[in-house]
């Protein structure tokens, strides 16, 4: 392949616009992908507000690796990477194309690390089962880059702002996991009530949402280094690190809100970011 012209095409497939919104989206559940509840709700009026990407990039929870990443097939194919829940869940199907073009651009970008054009992974749940509310008809390219798991925080965070240029090709960047994430803890006689979390979780969140609004983002890069409560909120980082690459994203002057902001089951929660 010709550098020279692939560089031509990667220029020109992406038009020039505004700068897109980024999101950081809690998954929660696979079942959120069918079934109707807040959270759904949620995604879908959030989805009112973002003008139409070009190609979405975005960054799961599930797909936690040695090295960086990218998905640089035509056509991902929906990986079903969860067991025990219904065949309906099994059957969903998200058909968007790939892009072959971001994948090369997004690598081109990351200058500091070697970068893999993957061509097996395809779309795990954390992508498509969010994405498939905003977007339900599929029509808009999607590739994933993974989260190396030898990194820190703070890595994640650098690394994320070399991406910032996309924004302004029309990508749409996503993070996707959960803030507060201990599936060991979890309360399933009460998953279905309201708002529901122990006092660690209720505290983790209070903590990390006054940062988010503050624009304090170093305690949250070094969330390793804090409270009790955000050890037992956080402990693994993959659900959390999506989150650090959102906020490696936000331009001085832009605007953070949150959305669908609850605890679930005692040791979750659904608190979702937009920047624009």
């Amino acid at each position: 392949m010709n550098t020279l012209n692939d560089l031509h095409k990667i220029s020109g497939s992406f038009s020039n616009t505004e700068k897109m919104p980024v999101l950081f989206l809690g998954h929660g559940s696979p079942m959120n992908a069918i079934e109707e509840n807040q959270f759904v709700t949620g995604f879908r009026n959030l989805a009112k507000t973002l003008p139409q990407p070009n190609a979405i990039l975005c960054i799961s929870a599930h797909w936690f690796t040695k090295g960086t990443k990218v998905t640089a097939m035509e056509m991902p194919r929906t990986i079903h990477d969860f067991g025990g829940f219904p065949q309906a869940l099994f059957d969903v199907e998200y058909p968007a194309k790939g892009s072959p073009e971001l994948a090369i651009e997004t690598k081109q970008l990351l200058t500091t690390v070697e970068v893999e054009l993957d061509e097996y992974w395809g779309l795990d749940h954390g992508a498509w089962s969010v994405i498939k509310h905003l977007y339900p008809e599929a029509n808009v390219p999607v590739i994933q880059l993974s989260i190396d798991y030898t990194k820190s925080g703070q890595y994640h965070f650098d690394l994320s702002q070399k991406l910032s240029a996309l924004r302004t090709k029309g990508i749409l960047i996503v993070g996707s996991g959960n803030i507060v994430h201990n599936l060991r803890l979890v309360d399933f006689q009460n998953f279905d009530k309201d708002n529901y979390g122990y006092d660690w979780a209720i505290e983790a969140r209070e903590s990390v949402n006054n940062y988010l609004l503050d624009g304090n983002f170093q305690p949250l890069i070094d969330f390793e280094k804090q409270s009790k409560a955000f050890q037992l909120a956080i402990p693994t980082p993959e659900h959390y690190l999506p989150l650090i690459y959102t906020l490696g994203l936000k331009g001085k002057t832009e605007e953070l809100s949150l959305f669908n902001d609850k605890l679930l089951a005692g040791s979750l929660s659904m608190t979702s970011v937009k920047i624009m």
